[in-house]
């Protein structure tokens, strides 16, 4: 049975992880995080060819970070940061414990000195 996390998305964690692993795919993020755009505007910010563009958008909606909407024969994306929330719940499983690793190093390096009696 998979964790109630990865119910939220439905490609699931890795499927987003392997998304946001292209820096290109990222950068398409980056674009659409606020605003809506046509797939072509989108295509205009990257050296790419359309084709390589249009599988990366593809590959981003699969993964259910893009939401595609459809006005006339334009293709319009969005961002759907909910898409996040199962890799920010895995990171969180893994940041108390690095944050403990950092302290006890911090600690061992530089060891809190001894207040000298009065």
């Amino acid at each position: 049975m998979p964790a109630p996390q990865e119910l939220e998305s439905p490609a699931g964690t890795d499927a987003v992880l392997r998304a946001l692993a292209d820096p290109h795919r990222r950068e398409i993020i980056r674009l659409i995080r606020d605003s809506e755009l046509p797939a072509g505007q989108i295509a205009a910010n990257f050296t790419l060819t359309q084709q390589a563009v249009s599988q990366h958008l593809t590959v981003l909606k699969k993964a259910g970070l893009l939401e595609e909407r459809r006005e006339g024969a334009r293709r319009l994306y969005r961002f759907h940061s909910d898409a996040l929330v199962p890799v920010r719940d895995l990171l969180d499983e893994f940041w108390p414990d690095a944050l403990e690793r950092l302290k006890r190093v911090v600690e061992r390096d530089h060891p809190k000195k001894k207040a000298s009696g009065s």
